[in-house]
C-alpha cells in the first residue's frame, strides 16, 4: 500500500549498512591468458583491496586473503599495482605492491609448494620510504619495469620519481643498490613504461611542478638496448598547453597517444621520430580524462590493428575504433558508463561499466560477434530495483549564461507518495578533484537519500571533466567561485521551477568537494545546512606545503600563482570565513589523511567554537583520504542523514542520534 508521507520521512528498505556493501567497485582489470583479474575493495575486511581471478569456465574468486593488501601509495592515490604474464608451465607470474610496507611482492600463485608472496623490494625507513606503480613484468629480462617514488627527505615534497628496473630474483629485497634506475631527466613525476611489440623501444608520459597532468605533460620515448638500459630519450608530443594522458603501441609498432591538442582529449597516432600526430577520430568527445593515477587506460590496441577505446561528452562508453577510417562503433549492452581500465587479448575486450540500473561490474566483449556481458563481481540487486533513483541528466544556465551540466535524482520509492502541497528537500553533491566529474550510475548512497524522500542533484560544475579544455579551465584561478556559484545555480533553479523546497536545501562532498560545499557554506545563505568530509579549507597551510606532492601547487591554477595574488589565498579560504558559517554542519575526516590532514578540520572547529552553531565533527582512525571501512562509511552515512532529519524537521527513525556541539 501506497501511503502519503512528508518528503524525507520515507521508510526505506536501503539502510546504510546496505549502502556500503553494494559499494563494491572492481578496478585496474587485466587479462592474464586466457583468464581475467582485477582489484575489488573489501570494505568489511579493513577496507583492504584483494586481487580477483576469473578462469574460463569457472567463477571468480579472491585470490589473496588479509592482510594482503594490493594497493599503491604512488600519488598518494595509488596506480596500477599489479602486473601478471602466463607461463607455458606453473601457472601465472605475478607481481603486486603491498599497502602497509608499500613492497613489491612477487608470487607463483600455482605453485605446488603453496610458497606465499616474496618480497622484491626493500624498505626505506626515510619519509615515506619506497613506493611502486604501473609495472609491466619482463620475465625474458628477468625484471620488472614501473615506477619508483623515492622520499629522500621528511618532509611530503622530499620525493624523487623515475622509471626502474627491479630484479625478480629478489636480490633487491635487501639492497636499494639492485634496482637499476632508467631514466635521470629530472622530470617530477612519470608514469610507467610501455615497450615497443619488438621491445626495442620504450614510452612513457612525464610533467613537472607547477603544472598538473591535465595541464601540459610529455610524451618520451627511448631506445632499450640489449644490456636493457635507455638512451635516445627525447619528447616527442606535448608541452606546457598540451596533455598527454596516455600511451601505447599498436600491434605493428606504431605509437599511439590521447592528448588534448584539439581541446578535447583525442585518440591520435604519433611518429616517434618526427612528433607529427594523426588525430584518428577527430570529434569534440573525450577520449581520456584527468591523469590522477598511474596505470588509468582509456584505450586498449587490438591485434588486429582495431583499438578499444572509451570515449563520450559527459558519459563515457566503450566503442571500437579502426584507424584507418575513423569508424567508430559502440559496444552494445545496456552499460552506459566505462571507467578508465580497459584492457585488449585477441578479439577480446575487458573493462569495467554501469549504468543508473546497475552498479560497477566487470565486462567483456567479443569483437567478433559483438557480443558484450558481464562476467565478474556482476551487479546483483540486493533491494528491489523500484527503490532506485530515477536520474535526469539536465543542463542549467549560470551566471553570465554559462552551462551547468548535473545529474537530477528526484525522491523516488514504491512505498510513498508526499502531501500535494509539499516540496521535497535537495541535497547538492559536488565531486571531488576538483578536475574530476560525477558518473551517472547506480548508487546507493544517492538511493539511501532518495528513497527516504530527499532529492540528490549531483554537479558538474565548471572546472570538470568530459567537456572538453575550455569547460575544464572555467576553474582556472577562479576556485571558490565558479564551483560555489555553478552548485548555487542548479539548487537555486530546482527550487524556482518548484522541484526543490528553497528552505530545506543542503550541500555536501568530500575532498574538494568538500572545499566546495565548505566554501558555499561561507558565502551564501542558500543552504540549510551542510557535510564537509575531508576537505580543503586553508589555501595558505597549502601553499606553504601543509599537503602531498602531486597538489602541492595545484593551487597554482585553481587560485592564482601565490607570490602574485597571496591576498586571494587568504580570502577564498573556508577557514578564514568561519565566521560567515551560521548554519548546522556535519564534518567528517580521516586522521591518517596525508592529502587533506586533520589539523584543518580542527582549526575550523577552534574558529566555530562558543560560535553558536550546531556542528558535529566524527574522525575516524586508520583513515585516509576518503573512507575505506565499512564501519566508518556506515556511521558517516547515518550522521549525514540525522543531520538532514534535523535541519528539514523530519522525524527519522531507527538512525543513531546525532549529537550536536555549539
Amino acid at each position: 500500500m501506497v501511503s502519503t508521507t512528508p518528503y524525507g520521512a520515507w521508510q526505506s528498505p536501503i539502510d546504510a549498512a546496505l549502502a556500503v556493501s553494494h559499494d563494491i567497485r572492481p578496478d585496474f582489470v587485466g587479462t592474464v591468458g586466457d583468464e581475467v583479474w582485477w582489484v575489488e575493495p573489501r570494505p568489511c575486511e579493513g577496507g583492504r583491496l584483494t586481487l580477483v581471478r576469473r578462469r574460463p569456465g569457472a567463477p571468480e574468486a579472491s585470490v589473496l586473503d588479509a592482510p594482503w593488501n594490493v594497493r599503491s601509495r604512488v600519488f598518494e592515490y595509488g596506480g596500477l599495482p599489479w602486473a601478471a604474464v602466463p607461463r607455458e608451465t606453473g601457472g601465472p607470474l605475478v607481481v603486486f605492491a603491498h599497502f602497509p610496507d608499500q613492497r613489491l611482492y612477487v608470487w607463483e600463485p600455482d605453485d605446488p609448494a603453496g610458497g606465499g608472496p616474496r618480497p622484491l623490494t626493500p624498505v626505506s625507513a626515510v619519509g615515506g620510504g619506497l613506493r611502486w606503480a604501473d609495472p609491466v613484468l619482463l620475465p625474458e629480462r628477468g625484471e620488472v619495469w614501473c615506477v619508483l617514488e623515492e622520499f629522500t627527505g621528511e618532509g611530503p615534497g622530499d620525493v624523487r620519481r623515475v622509471l626502474a628496473a627491479v630484479p625478480l630474483d629478489g636480490s633487491a629485497a635487501g639492497d636499494r643498490g639492485a634496482v637499476r634506475e632508467l631514466t635521470d631527466d629530472g622530470h617530477r613525476f612519470v608514469t610507467g613504461p610501455r615497450l615497443s611489440p619488438d621491445g626495442r623501444r620504450v614510452a612513457w608520459i612525464a610533467w613537472d611542478h607547477p603544472r598538473m597532468p591535465w595541464d601540459g605533460t610529455e610524451l618520451k620515448t627511448a631506445e632499450v638496448g640489449a644490456d636493457g638500459r635507455l638512451t635516445g630519450t627525447r619528447t616527442v608530443l606535448g608541452g606546457p598547453g598540451e596533455a598527454v594522458a596516455q600511451v601505447e603501441w599498436a600491434a605493428d609498432g606504431s605509437l599511439l597517444a590521447a592528448t588534448d591538442r584539439t581541446g578535447w582529449w583525442n585518440l591520435h597516432r604519433v611518429d616517434p621520430a618526427s612528433g607529427a600526430c594523426v588525430n584518428l577520430c577527430r570529434r569534440e568527445e573525450e577520449f581520456a580524462g584527468a591523469l590522477w593515477r598511474p596505470g588509468t587506460r582509456w584505450f586498449a590496441p587490438l591485434a588486429n590493428g582495431l583499438i578499444a577505446v572509451v570515449h563520450g561528452r559527459g558519459a563515457m562508453v566503450l566503442g571500437i575504433l579502426d584507424p584507418e577510417t575513423g569508424e567508430l562503433v559502440d559496444a552494445a549492452g545496456p552499460w552506459t558508463e566505462w571507467a578508465a581500465t580497459v584492457e585488449a587479448s585477441g578479439s577480446r575486450v575487458v573493462g569495467v561499466a554501469a549504468s543508473p540500473r546497475s552498479s560497477y561490474e566487470v565486462v567483456e566483449l567479443d569483437t567478433g560477434t559483438g557480443r558484450a556481458r558481464a562476467i565478474g563481481s556482476r551487479h546483483v540487486d540486493v533491494v528491489d530495483p523500484a527503490y532506485y533513483p530515477e536520474p535526469l541528466i539536465r543542463t542549467f544556465t549560470g551566471p553570465d549564461g554559462r552551462e551547468i551540466h548535473a545529474h537530477v535524482y528526484p525522491p523516488h520509492s514504491p512505498d510513498h507518495l508526499a502531501p500535494a502541497d509539499d516540496l521535497p528537500p535537495f541535497v547538492v553533491w559536488a565531486h571531488g578533484g576538483p578536475t574530476g566529474r560525477a558518473p551517472q550510475v547506480l548508487d546507493l548512497e544517492v538511493a539511501y537519500f532518495t528513497s527516504r524522500g530527499i532529492g540528490v542533484a549531483q554537479v558538474n560544475y565548471g572546472g570538470s571533466t568530459g567537456y572538453g579544455r575550455e569547460y575544464r579551465e572555467r576553474l582556472r584561478e577562479r576556485w571558490g567561485i565558479v564551483d560555489v556559484e555553478d552548485c548555487a545555480a542548479v539548487a537555486e533553479a530546482l527550487a524556482e521551477e518548484g522541484t526543490a523546497d528553497r528552505a530545506r536545501l543542503a550541500i555536501r562532498g568530500g575532498s574538494a568537494g568538500g572545499w566546495t560545499a565548505a566554501a558555499s557554506l561561507a558565502s551564501t545563505e542558500l543552504y540549510a545546512c551542510g557535510t564537509i568530509a575531508y576537505p580543503v579549507l586553508d589555501l595558505l597551510t597549502w601553499a606553504e606545503g601543509g599537503t602531498h606532492d602531486l597538489e602541492s601547487h595545484y593551487l597554482e591554477s585553481l587560485v592564482g600563482p601565490f607570490a602574485e595574488v597571496p591576498d586571494r589565498y587568504r580570502d577564498r579560504s573556508p577557514l578564514t570565513r568561519a565566521d560567515r558559517i551560521s548554519v548546522p554542519f556535519l564534518l567528517l575526516q580521516g586522521l591518517e589523511d596525508p592529502v587533506c590532514p586533520p589539523v584543518q578540520s580542527e582549526r575550523l572547529l577552534e574558529a566555530m567554537a562558543g560560535r553558536g552553531v550546531p556542528y558535529a565533527y566524527l574522525a575516524f582512525e586508520g583513515e585516509g583520504h576518503g573512507f575505506r571501512r565499512a564501519e566508518s562509511m556506515v556511521r558517516s552515512l547515518e550522521a549525514e542523514l540525522a543531520l538532514y532529519a534535523g535541519a528539514f524537521g523530519v522525524e527519522v527513525p531507527g538512525i543513531p542520534v546525532l549529537e550536536l556541539a555549539k
